[in-house]
């Protein structure tokens, strides 16, 4: 991933530096366990320990020639130790190593990824309880529909979070499986015990039925639960975008003193952080398909799927950890403004009483189909004339013969909204 979208902590577990040192920690641990079943001596593992270093540049070297990263790495490896440099590698094939260390990776990012959506959670309850009673009218397909406050919609949000990180963690639990069964997965060479070992070590499980590598439906589990968090972000932040519109204009992603929004147009405050998590939720969802080809490998295995996780795995976590922070960042700048959602609810402040009215008419007796009609007529010629809907229900016969002048009242009053909200904030935890 390019350096723009790039958060050091996450960067750190995708280096090549990091992938050799957890290459190396699975070739240590098979040695020990080796050692354990009298494979190989004791004082061997001890001069394994004692001198094996990591040194990428050579490896880089060594690969030029033999064309294979794992042999680079266990040659140069093998340079720092010596003689005893013949039990490393011991009954392993290159996926043991690689497929283990990978699995290792993957976990640190999903807790990484957990820690961020923590951070971001935190926010949006914030948010969401300091706007619980702040009233602002709802909309279904971008029109008017019926008061809600903005502390609800971020309650939604709230509860989104919770999803996601059920999503990540189903996303570890997949991710956190090993294999050292050799070369077809059929513990020819090495006892189960050393695979048991080595994945317990590192807080890993064994892969119940591995070929020559752990099968790959498990790392498109795990980009495709990435793409739907990203979506869930992206959701957030087309709604963002959409609320700040000038038309509407009820927030404003934070803009800073000396930002700028346009290189002609010296007004302009554009939603941007927003736009840039919209389009990176693209990228991810992206990587989601491409996992998903990786699943089918040829026999035993392939290497068709190594080329596209070099990429997709490092890119689709370094991605979301930035796209969660960088909402982080928006929600906890977020700019509201109550007056604005007053005065957009104003545009429509009587007819958002239509379902209340058609409520109270069927509870006084009126068959349903009658009483919709009634108020939609009524609503028609609000929409078409700018008649006063109120004047007009409170004068039709037929709703005066069932409703009395409170209970007209009662179904106008916005307020009414207000006091059903804190039943969502109790279901999401706020």
């Amino acid at each position: 991933m390019i350096d723009r979208y790039t958060r050091p902590e996450m960067a750190r577990i995708w280096t090549d530096e990091y992938r050799f040192e957890k290459m190396l920690q699975v070739e240590l641990l098979a040695s020990e366990a080796l050692v354990r079943r009298k494979k190989i001596p004791a004082a061997a593992l001890a001069q394994i320990r004692a001198k094996a270093r990591i040194d990428v540049p050579r490896i880089r070297e060594i690969e030029k020639d033999v064309h294979h990263d794992v042999i680079a790495f266990v040659t140069q490896v093998g340079e720092t130790i010596g003689a005893e440099a013949r039990y490393l590698h011991f009954g392993l094939t290159s996926s043991d190593v690689l497929d283990t260390a990978l699995a290792v990776q993957m976990v640190e990012a999903m807790d990484l990824l957990l820690k961020d959506l923590g951070l971001l959670q935190q926010t949006v309850g914030a948010l969401a309880r300091a706007h619980q009673k702040t009233l602002m009218i709802g909309r279904s397909h971008g029109i008017h529909g019926e008061p809600i406050t903005f502390g609800f919609k971020v309650a939604g949000w709230y509860s989104e979070l919770n999803r996601a990180k059920g999503r990540l963690l189903r996303a570890k639990d997949v991710a956190a499986f090993g294999k050292l069964s050799g070369a077809m997965g059929t513990f020819a060479h090495l006892d189960p015990s050393v695979e048991e070992y080595v994945c317990r070590k590192l807080g890993l499980r064994s892969e119940p039925a591995a070929t020559q590598v752990v099968p790959r439906d498990r790392h498109a589990e795990v980009l495709c639960q990435l793409a739907v968090v990203a979506a869930g972000l992206e959701r957030i932040a087309t709604e963002i975008r959409h609320l700040q519109r000038t038309e509407v204009l009820e927030v404003e992603e934070p803009f800073s003193k000396d930002q700028k929004g346009s290189s002609a147009m010296p007004h302009k405050r554009n939603p941007i952080a927003c736009e840039n998590i919209c389009g990176l939720a693209r990228l991810i969802r992206g990587h989601a398909v491409a996992a998903l080809e990786n699943v089918a490998l040829w026999h035993e295995r392939d290497i068709s799927h190594s080329s596209v996780e070099r990429v997709i795995l490092p890119d689709a976590t370094l991605l979301l950890d930035f796209m969660i922070m960088r909402l982080n960042n928006v929600l906890r700048g977020l700019v509201v403004y109550p007056a604005n959602m007053k005065r957009n609810m104003l545009k429509t402040v009587e007819l958002i009483a239509s379902q209340r009215l058609l409520l109270a008419l069927v509870d006084k007796g009126l068959g349903r189909d009658e009483a919709y009609r009634k108020i939609q007529g009524h609503a028609m010629k609000t929409w078409e004339n700018g008649a006063s809907f109120r004047q007009l229900v409170a004068s039709d016969a037929v709703i005066k013969s069932h409703l009395n002048k409170s209970d007209i009242a009662r179904a106008f009053d916005p307020d009414y909204y207000v006091r059903h909200v804190k039943d969502t904030f109790k279901r999401v935890g706020l």
